[in-house]
């Protein structure tokens, strides 16, 4: 009989990583995952290997328009008052799961980009699970983002960064066990940060940093950087758009339109735990 996973958590340890595309997600799940106690999904045939993907009781993010789009949508952000939060929910997509991971790990890793908006929805399908999300700086994510959706435009995709973690900030206060990464700490730091995520999830020993990579940013940065210069009146009407409409709410997260590496701590008060 093939093992699967209890929704209850009595055998298992269910993380969810979440974050915006383009935020760090999967690198992050996968060094996670690296971890001897820690079992994530790979070869699945998925994109990226997502969860949401892999079952068909949640909608996945592209119905609701996808990278750059899906946070936009209300119907996207799901709580446990959705229709679709019941046992029987969690028991499908726990039987969807469970073939993909080795259940012989005391932890199982799931990231998906809608986790970011769905945490109390997934919380109350599995009741003692944790989340760890990861935040990138809106200009980045936004620049890499127009890149996979061309004919996004740089305003809707700032407001859907915005939407996103907004939703993440209000659902917080209603999450158990809730750590937030910043993924510009990730790839400067990336024992210490991963060391605390370690400590946060109750893992022994380190989590490898095998999968983090830095310098992942530099042509964005470059990009904003010409924009903060260029005299072409269109480019610096754009930039200055931008900044007036986006800079005052970026910095409540800890980041800077002005400069891009100087990259303030942002904390959930009373979540990360």
């Amino acid at each position: 009989m093939t093992a699967v996973l209890d929704p209850n958590g009595h055998d298992h340890h269910v993380v969810f990583v979440g974050g915006l595309h383009r935020s760090g997600t999967t690198p992050l799940a996968r060094a996670i995952a690296t971890h001897s106690d820690v079992s994530g999904f790979g070869d699945t045939g998925a994109e990226e290997d997502e969860g949401q993907h892999l079952q068909h009781v949640m909608p996945p993010g592209e119905e609701f328009g996808g990278p750059g789009r899906f946070a936009r949508n209300p119907r996207s952000a799901m709580t446990e008052d959705s229709s679709l939060a019941s046992p029987a929910a969690a028991r499908m997509i726990a039987d969807s799961w469970s073939p993909y991971w080795d259940l012989s790990k005391s932890v199982v890793v799931e990231k998906s980009p809608p986790n970011l908006v769905r945490m109390r929805y997934l919380q109350s399908l599995f009741p003692h699970s944790s989340f760890v999300m990861i935040l990138r700086h809106p200009v980045v994510v936004t620049l890499s983002t127009k890149k996979w959706a061309p004919r996004h435009s740089y305003r809707s995709v700032f407001e859907n960064w915005f939407a996103a973690h907004d939703t993440m900030r209000r659902d917080a206060s209603s999450i158990e066990r809730l750590h937030v990464v910043k993924y510009e700490d990730l790839v400067v730091r990336p024992d210490e940060t991963l060391a605390a995520v370690a400590e946060f999830l109750g893992l022994s020993g380190a989590i490898p940093a095998e999968h983090v990579q830095a310098g992942r940013s530099s042509s964005y940065e470059r990009t904003w950087a010409q924009w903060q210069r260029s005299r072409r009146p269109l480019v610096a009407w754009r930039y200055g758009d931008l900044v007036r409409r986006y800079g005052p709410r970026a910095l409540e997260y800890g980041y800077c339109f002005d400069d891009l590496d100087a990259v303030a701590p942002f904390r959930l008060s009373g979540t990360q735990r």
